[in-house]
């Protein structure tokens, strides 16, 4: 009763205050209230490691930290214990000689990521990765006693649909790291020195989002990777990947496990949504079911629905399968399935990227041989844990995904002309016919490793 009371004037004034303004006033009001508390609801986190210099606002970091729910930030993960804090007369920083993690507790939603690296005695470099090894950064050189500021944003999400739905996770996805409440920052490189990290929320950017199978997605650990996690680092911080991507689905499975829908609870007006399938959709069997069928119901469906929403859909021909006949030549294994996507494409007037195409150039030019080396092939014991050898004709390992991710960057280019401005670091004369040799890459591999392959080989 007192502290109504209290309010009991306020309130008054506030009814003598409304019926004084009028309609129009009183949405300006409402609107500009509205925009306070959003605005205010925002979040953003400044770390600094090193000595605290005692400024307001930003998070000191001084000692190894391991991330807790409670403290809400922290060195996270794997190899939290080998991270060492320096501060020197000039600056601050965290090192190790392993890759290790720092994360931040912060809700769904799209962020700009600020990183400071250099090292103040000798040169270093850095390589980033956020979330479920998205990479964002490559081997970026700094001089000594240099720092330099890299910037990229990061997609972090939750299963969440709406208050009555989420999406349908499948087991091993639930201790994936795209799906937890934080987001989470991968580093390593020679030497590399983390000064500060900046993380606030994004607020003008255009989302690439992207549909598919194990091909595509953010594979959660080594030695497996995707195009779709190796794409983000090619693009400007007004370019967002958002990858809803997951091993073993079809375009039917995307959609009954509510991908397909949380996608569209986020893609606004000129939004893309890059669609690609084929491996796990010829498998499935029954009435009704095949590429001239299901499969292109399913994605006149996807198209007309992104058409709806103001998105704008872009069909990708699957990877092909490491699969070569007696004279060199790659075996075609995906039936009509590539087709139907090229007829849909055309008579839908839809953008198609042919990356069955692209790949199937690629791998010949590489041989029988030189191909393996882009895909998960590995003698027993290459990893922890690893018993047996792995040969995997599907999958990629980073080189292959890296390729694969320059074939989807050519094509952007040649068919996506309006998203060439945010592409960055990537050669447009770039030829599936002639790509890259393993010999050149070299990526620090994460330390998380799983040997069981992805669904859907």
């Amino acid at each position: 009763m007192a502290i109504l009371q209290e309010v009991l004037p306020t309130l008054t004034l506030f009814k003598k205050f409304i019926v004084f303004m009028n309609k129009k006033a009183i949405i300006i009001f409402l609107v500009l209230s509205f925009h306070f508390l959003w605005a205010n609801a925002q979040c953003k986190y400044l770390f600094e490691f090193g000595k605290p210099k005692g400024e307001e606002g930003i998070y000191y970091v001084t000692q190894p930290v391991t991330f807790s729910s409670e403290t809400g930030f922290g060195f996270d993960i794997e190899n939290s214990d080998s991270v060492s804090i320096v501060t020197t007369d000039r600056v601050g920083y965290c090192t190790s000689t392993v890759p290790f993690y720092f994360s931040v507790k912060v809700p769904e939603g799209v962020y700009d990521v600020s990183v400071t690296v250099g090292n103040p005695e000798i040169e270093s470099e850095a390589t980033i990765k956020a979330e479920a090894r998205r990479l964002m950064v490559f081997n970026q050189k700094i001089e000594a006693g240099s720092a330099t500021n890299l910037h990229f944003s990061v997609s972090v999400r939750t299963p969440k649909i709406d208050s009555a739905r989420n999406i349908l996770l499948k087991s091993r996805e639930e201790n994936y790291m795209n799906w937890d409440n934080r987001i989470t920052l991968e580093f390593s490189g020679k030497n590399v020195a983390v000064q500060a990290i900046t993380i606030e929320p994004k607020k003008e950017y255009k989302t690439l989002f992207l549909a598919g199978n194990s091909t595509v997605t953010d594979q959660d650990c080594a030695p497996w990777a995707s195009w779709g996690q190796m794409i983000t680092r090619y693009f400007t911080p007004n370019i967002v990947v958002a990858n809803y991507a997951e091993s073993g689905e079809s375009l039917s499975g995307f959609k009954s496990r509510g991908r397909l829908d949380k996608v569209f609870t986020q893609l606004k007006p000129g939004d893309y949504l890059f669609i690609e399938f084929g491996h796990n959709d010829q498998k499935q069997k029954g009435e009704g079911i095949g590429p001239w069928e299901s499969f292109t119901d399913l994605l006149i469906e996807y198209i007309t629905l992104t058409r709806e929403k103001g998105g704008i859909p872009v069909l990708i021909t699957p990877t092909q399968r490491r699969s070569f006949n007696d004279e060199g030549k790659i075996e075609l294994t995906h039936g009509d399935y590539p087709a139907a996507m090229r007829k849909v494409a055309e008579e839908y007037k839809v953008t198609l990227i042919d990356l069955n195409e692209m790949t199937k150039s690629m791998y010949e030019a590489w041989g029988s041989e030189a191909s393996k080396l882009a895909f998960v092939h590995y003698p027993e014991n290459t990893f922890p844990g690893q018993e047996t050898a792995l040969e995997d004709n599907t999958h990629f390992n980073t080189f292959g995904a890296n390729e694969v991710a320059q074939c989807v960057l050519k094509g952007i280019c040649e068919k996506v002309p309006e998203l060439k401005p945010y592409i960055v670091g990537f050669d447009e004369r770039y030829s599936p016919a002639s790509p890259s040799s393993f010999s050149d890459w070299d990526l620090v591999m994460s330390p998380r490793f799983v040997s069981k392959k992805p669904e859907g080989n």
